[in-house]
């Protein structure tokens, strides 16, 4: 009986997100910007967003950190909003906003109640086309990302983890580079660098345009092209591909952070694209080792050995390679060794046995409620939008993403597991506190 209730009940979600379906409308103007409409009715706000397509990897190895830098520096002001004003015409409207970069593209968006739509639409366009670059607001933001960085990175504990990740698994690539880059680069970088890079990447041929909302279609292909059509189109950007050497042979780092007292034990593997359906199936290897108190690693080394203090798998996918990363945190007197030892059984596990029928069951069921939450809202759809035409090539993922998931097999959760988390394949980071300096006699 309560086997047939979870089934009605499984049956009834499912059904319910199917009829769920995210509506879309996209278009191209003559510029080349690309335009994506989704009208939901339900509540009085609006969302507008653009992605841009430069990250990180698009950086100049001897000036890293720009694209980040220019997620700040684009708030700065335009010839029509003064400088200091964009954040106070926002919130006097009853908006917000934001922006963030990775490695692949920058993303700026506003939610703003529905009528005042054409506001988000002609900042939007202000950005793209009349950003005021000047000394004032290089030399301002210049001051606001180091301390940002002294933040999150510098007296963060753990917080350079990731860029002594990437830059020992890329010797090629630019996800070689951590996204917030070289302070040392953006000292000496001069105004007109800032203003080429924006002259280069900041233009509509290299663009998306979201709109996601309380929205009249008609009415908003008007807006859009009243405030975006004129923008000219820049030359295309060329972009280069970047293809590392198989690693075949299992390296050890090591880091010492001043900002901790505990070690953690690192590994990482290189992984496909994040377009590849090798890297969903990563996602599901990811969950069952280290999401939630009934995973793998958790069940064994958090609660049963208690031998660790945390431990996680993640899929770290992006546009042109991924990292796979499994860490763990010691608990009392445990070595890196013993942790160690520990993930490799769990590892060894995935490649050679099946996972159960009825994991396999929890795992879409999680992967059902991610994705459910991820179009709950319309800034969540916007965003979704925006990130399967740019980064995926396959706009109709928002609706059938799941499907990938669910046809995923136990015999390919194994498979992929032995093609990519083999111990010759991996990085060792042991990332560890700072040694104390000898003390002179």
């Amino acid at each position: 009986m309560k086997k047939s209730i979870l089934l009605l009940f499984c049956v009834f979600i499912t059904s319910t997100v199917m009829a769920q379906k995210v509506n879309f409308e996209e278009f191209d103007l003559e510029n080349g910007l690309h335009v994506i409409l989704h009208q939901d009715n339900t509540a009085p706000v609006v969302t507008t967003a653009v992605m841009y397509h430069v990250g990180a990897k698009d950086e100049n190895p001897e000036r890293t950190g720009f694209a980040h830098f220019f997620e700040h520096l684009l708030f700065e002001g335009t010839e029509n909003i003064e400088r200091g004003k964009w954040f106070e015409i926002v919130s006097s409207n009853g908006g917000k906003n934001n922006a963030n970069t990775n490695d692949d593209r920058t993303y700026y968006y506003e939610v703003f109640p529905s009528n005042n739509l054409e506001l988000g639409l002609w900042m939007e366009a202000e950005r793209m086309l009349h950003p005021v670059i000047n000394q004032i607001g290089v030399d301002t933001q210049n001051e606001v990302v180091k301390e940002e960085k002294r933040l999150r990175v510098d007296n963060s504990p753990y917080g350079n983890i990731l860029a002594e990740i990437k830059k020992g698994m890329f010797k090629k690539h630019p996800y070689r580079w951590a996204t917030i880059g070289s302070m040392e680069h953006l000292d000496a970088a001069t105004l007109e660098e800032f203003q080429a890079f924006n002259k280069k990447f900041y233009i509509p041929n290299n663009a998306v345009l979201v709109v996601a909302g309380d929205i009249n279609i008609a009415e908003t292909k008007k807006l859009v092209n009243k405030y975006y059509s004129d923008i000219p189109r820049k030359e295309p950007i060329e972009r280069k591909t970047f293809t590392e050497d198989d690693i075949t042979e299992a390296f050890t780092a090591e880091y010492h952070d001043p900002n901790i007292q505990l070690p953690m034990l690192l590994n990482a593997f290189r992984t496909p694209s994040m377009k590849t359906r090798d890297a969903y199936v990563l996602d599901m290897i990811s969950t069952v080792l280290s999401d939630g108190k009934s995973s793998r690693l958790f069940k064994k080394m958090v609660d049963t050995k208690k031998n660790s203090l945390q431990v996680g798998a993640i899929n770290l996918s992006e546009e042109d390679y991924g990292l796979y990363i499994l860490y763990a945190l010691p608990l009392g007197e445990t070595t890196l060794d013993t942790l160690q030892k520990d993930i490799d059984e769990e590892i060894v596990k995935i490649q050679t046995e099946l996972i159960s029928e009825k994991e396999m069951q929890k795992l879409k069921n999680k992967f059902l409620n991610q994705f459910v939450n991820s179009n709950s809202s319309v800034e969540g759809i916007a965003h979704s939008l925006a990130s399967y035409y740019m980064l995926y090539g396959d706009i109709n993922l928002i609706n059938n993403e799941l499907d990938i998931y669910n046809s995923i097999t136990r015999e390919e959760i194994k498979a992929v597991a032995n093609k990519y988390l083999n111990p010759n394949q991996r990085m060792i980071l042991n990332y560890l506190p700072k040694k104390e300096e000898a003390k002179n006699n």
